[in-house]
C-alpha cells in the first residue's frame, strides 16, 4: 500500500499556512533522534580514545584521523547532500543516511583495526551529512505556521547544542562500564526507530522541478571546505605552520573557483538567488559569528575543569552538563518572545549581548572558580541557542520550500566554519597570553601548553613541581581571560 504522505509535499505548499497537529509534533520527536546522535558523535570519542589506543594500537597519525575524519567528511559533504535531498526527496535521503549511520556504527563498534575504525568514522560522517540538512528541511515543510515553526526550530537548536555536551558524558559512562565499542552501539536503537517510524510519520518533500545536478560542483565544494577546516582546526594546537597556512590558502582558491562556477553554470549546486533572499546572507554570517564565539570558548572551559581544577575527565564532563539544564529552554523562550511581538532584530542583538555577558563572566575567572565558569558557560550557551534559533527560522522561513535542503546545508556549513575559526582565533589568543605569562625560566615544553607544563611538573621534585603547576594554571587562566575579552568584542 502506498504511504499517503509520500506524495503530498512534492508540489508547492498551499498559500495558507496549516497548523501542525499531533502527527507533526510526534514526527519532530523522531527527527530529534538522528540530530542528537549526529551532534553527540562530534565528542563521543573523547573518553573512549585511551581504550581504543590500548586495543587497536593506532599510530599517532591514525589516532588523529580516528578523531577528525568524521568532522571532515561531514563538513565536506553538507552542501552536496542538502542539494541532493532537494532533488531525490528529503525523507528518502534521511532514511538512506540513517541506514548508513547505523551500519557504520555497527562496523565501528566491532572494528578490529585502526584502518577499519577510520573507514567506519568516515561513513558515519557521510551519514551525518545526509541527516543534518534533511532534518531541518523536513521541519521546514512540516511546520508551515510561522509560530509553530519557530518553536520547532528552537527545540532543534537546543538539541543540537546539548548533544555535543551529552556525547562526552555518554562516552565516559559507557567506557567505564562496558568496552569502547559501546559508544557506537547506542546509535543503533535510535536509527532503527527512525527507519521504522520515518516512512509513516515523515512526509516526503522534494523540489518538484529539479534542474540538472551540478556534479562538477561537488568536488569543488569539498576542495573548498576541507582544506580550510583542516587548516584552521590544526593552527591552535600546532601553530602557524606553513602546511596549515597553505591548506587554508588552497581551500580559499577552490572556494573562489566554486563561487565562479555557481555564478556561471545553468544548474548550480547553490543557486546565487538563494543567497539574495530576505535576510539569508546576514543570517549565515551571524550564525558563523555566534558559533565562532561558542566553540572558541568551549576549548578553554573543558581544559579549565580538567587541568586547572584537577577533575577527572568524567567528573569534568558531568559538571559541564549542568549548564545544559537551561539550554533546552532558551530556543522556545526566544520564539515565544518573537511571537508576542518582540522585534527579531532586537532579540538576536539581545542574544549577542547575553553571549557577551557570558564572556565577561569567564574573564573574571580565577584559578579556583568552578561556579563562575559553569555560570559563564551556561549564559554563553543560552545566548547562542537564542541567536541560532532565530537566525535559522529567519533563513529557513524566507528560503523557497523547494530549496529547503540546500538552505539548511548552507547554515550547517557556516556553523562548521564558525566552530573551526573560533578554535583557531580564540585558541591562538589564549595560547599567546599563556606563553607570555609563563616564566622565562620554565622548561620549553611547559611554556608551550598547559598539558606540557603539567607533564613536566610531574617529573620535578616536590616544591619545584608545585611551583611550575601553579604558574602554568595561573597562566592558562590568564589566557582564558584574554580569549574571553576578545570573544566579548566579537
Amino acid at each position: 500500500m502506498t504511504n499517503p504522505t509520500s506524495t503530498t509535499s512534492t508540489t508547492a505548499p498551499p498559500t495558507t499556512a496549516a497548523r501542525a497537529g499531533r502527527r507533526e509534533w510526534t514526527a519532530l520527536g523522531v527527527l530529534m533522534l538522528p540530530l542528537l546522535l549526529v551532534s553527540m558523535d562530534v565528542s563521543v570519542l573523547y573518553f573512549a580514545l585511551p581504550a581504543i589506543g590500548a586495543d587497536l594500537r593506532p599510530s599517532g597519525t591514525q589516532q588523529l584521523w580516528i578523531l577528525d575524519v568524521y568532522g571532515f567528511v561531514l563538513a565536506g559533504l553538507l552542501m552536496t547532500m542538502g542539494a541532493l535531498g532537494d532533488r531525490i526527496g528529503r525523507r528518502r535521503l534521511l532514511l538512506m543516511g540513517a541506514a548508513a549511520f547505523g551500519g557504520a556504527s555497527l562496523l565501528a563498534a566491532y572494528a578490529d583495526s585502526a584502518g577499519t575504525l577510520i573507514a567506519a568514522r568516515a561513513v558515519l560522517g557521510l551519514g551525518g551529512a545526509t541527516l543534518m540538512p534533511s532534518t531541518m528541511a523536513l521541519l521546514r515543510t512540516m511546520f508551515t505556521d510561522p509560530g509553530q515553526r519557530a518553536k520547532a526550530i528552537g527545540l532543534w537548536s537546543g538539541v543540537m547544542t546539548g548533544g555535543i555536551a551529552l556525547g562526552s558524558v555518554m562516552s565516559g559512562i559507557l567506557v567505564e562500564h562496558f568496552w569502547w565499542g559501546s559508544v557506537f552501539l547506542v546509535n543503533l536503537p535510535a536509527m532503527a526507530l527512525l527507519l521504522l517510524l520515518g516512512p509513516f510519520l515523515l512526509p516526503e518533500s522534494r523540489n518538484p522541478s529539479p534542474s540538472r545536478f551540478d556534479w562538477p560542483g561537488v568536488p569543488l565544494s569539498m576542495a573548498a571546505v576541507l582544506p580550510v577546516v583542516y587548516g584552521v582546526k590544526e593552527i591552535p594546537s600546532e601553530g602557524w605552520h606553513p602546511l596549515y597556512v597553505v591548506s587554508v590558502a588552497v581551500g580559499l582558491l577552490f572556494a573562489a573557483l566554486f563561487v565562479h562556477r555557481q555564478r556561471t553554470t545553468g544548474s548550480p549546486l547553490i543557486p546565487p538567488a538563494l543567497l539574495k533572499g530576505p535576510g539569508f546572507t546576514p543570517a549565515l554570517v551571524l550564525n558563523l559569528v555566534a558559533t565562532l564565539a561558542m566553540m572558541g570558548s568551549a576549548i578553554f572551559t573543558t581544559q579549565y575543569l580538567q587541568s586547572v581544577l584537577g577533575m577527572s575527565p568524567l567528573a569534568a564532563a558531568l559538571w559541564s552538563l549542568l549548564p545544559s539544564v537551561f539550554i533546552g529552554a532558551a530556543g522556545p523562550v526566544t520564539a515565544q518572545l518573537v511571537q508576542r511581538g518582540a522585534d527579531r532584530g532586537y532579540v538576536v542583538a539581545g542574544g549577542f549581548a547575553v553571549m557577551a555577558a557570558g564572556f565577561l563572566l569567564l574573564a573574571l575567572v580565577g584559578a579556583d572558580s568552578l561556579w563562575l565558569v559553569l555560570t559563564g558557560a551556561g549564559v554563553l550557551a543560552c545566548g547562542m541557542v537564542a541567536i541560532v534559533s532565530q537566525l535559522t527560522d529567519l533563513a529557513m522561513g524566507g528560503a523557497p520550500v523547494e530549496r529547503a535542503g540546500t538552505a539548511s546545508s548552507l547554515l550547517e556549513t557556516a556553523a562548521e566554519f564558525g566552530g573551526a575559526l573560533g578554535m583557531a582565533v580564540l585558541g591562538s589568543i589564549g595560547t599567546a597570553v599563556y606563553r607570555h605569562e609563563m616564566p622565562a625560566t620554565a622548561p620549553a615544553a611547559a611554556r608551550e601548553t598547559l598539558g606540557g607544563a603539567l607533564a613536566t611538573a610531574a617529573r620535578l621534585p616536590g616544591p619545584a613541581g608545585e611551583a611550575l603547576t601553579r604558574s602554568a594554571r595561573e597562566a592558562f587562566t590568564s589566557g582564558m581571560q584574554g580569549a574571553a575579552i576578545a570573544g566579548s568584542t566579537s
